[in-house]
């Protein structure tokens, strides 16, 4: 009887999908580890099912030090996700004609997905066997309710809407809205302070999930590039196949093969 109860309340519980968005060069096992920890924190307190992860690599436009070309950033997080059942890549982000705001990324994904929920003809498509993106989640069509698309990230991306003139109060106002934020904050953070400093966020809090991270992890993308160009090694810091990646395509001035 209790496993009967737990499914039927897994069926009503809200559907949530995860997307990140960033630059992921490369992609290191904290940008994955994030979805994991967000995902057992709903499970866990039982308020919504996650039923998908999307990973959005951004323009290569984006301009910013240290960014690989967009189809070795999109081959290395494939590589990354091979051992994720629910985690996927969206290259949407990537094939625009230049660099977009993530208002605009969490927008498309929302809208395609309401879309996909909504219309047959979508579903008949897809059953055709036309292509859809895989970026999907397998089980968004076995139910009619809305899924809501949430922005994951540090708490380093919280604190970045206080600097003057990188985010419009426009749009953070529209992102936390709209979709809501899951941030993933090491022990001993205060994001709670961040979001008290801020009108915007205070007015909706109820749309932001604060998780504790109790197992801190401080290899970035930062790191891994100056230990590749000073020919160190990177092995048991990232993915093996991401290193081979990275070594046969010569990325982020690797001096070694790391091997």
């Amino acid at each position: 009887m209790s496993a009967f109860i737990e499914e039927t309340t897994n069926r009503l519980l809200p559907r949530i999908v995860l997307i990140a968005c960033g630059s992921f060069s490369p992609p290191t096992p904290m940008h994955l580890r994030m979805f994991e920890i967000a995902k057992d924190h709903f499970e866990m307190n039982g308020t919504c099912k996650v039923i998908g992860g999307i990973v959005s690599p951004t323009h290569d436009d984006y301009g910013k030090k240290g960014l690989a070309p967009a189809k070795h950033r999109c081959a290395m997080i494939k590589l990354a996700l091979q051992s994720s059942s629910w985690i996927r890549l969206s290259d949407w982000e990537t094939q625009q004609n230049g660099w977009s705001r993530t208002k605009s990324v969490l927008q498309y994904h929302q809208n395609f997905m309401n879309n996909y929920i909504n219309s047959p003809d979508i579903k008949t498509n897809m059953n055709g066997g036309d292509c859809l993106p895989s970026w999907l989640p397998p089980d968004l069509h076995d139910r009619k309710d809305p899924v809501q698309l949430k922005l994951l990230c540090g708490a380093d991306l919280l604190e970045s809407f206080a600097v003057p003139g990188l985010w419009s109060d426009a749009d953070i106002e529209d992102i936390v809205a709209h979709h809501g934020l899951v941030v993933i904050s090491r022990s001993g953070a205060n994001p709670e302070r961040f979001i008290f400093d801020s009108d915007i966020l205070t007015t909706y809090q109820r749309n932001i999930t604060l998780v504790i991270n109790w197992v801190p992890n401080d290899v970035s993308s930062t790191v891994i590039r100056k230990l590749l160009a000073r020919g160190q090694s990177v092995k048991y810091l990232i993915n093996d196949m991401v290193i081979e990646y990275i070594t046969q395509n010569g990325l982020f001035q690797c001096k070694t093969s790391l091997s």
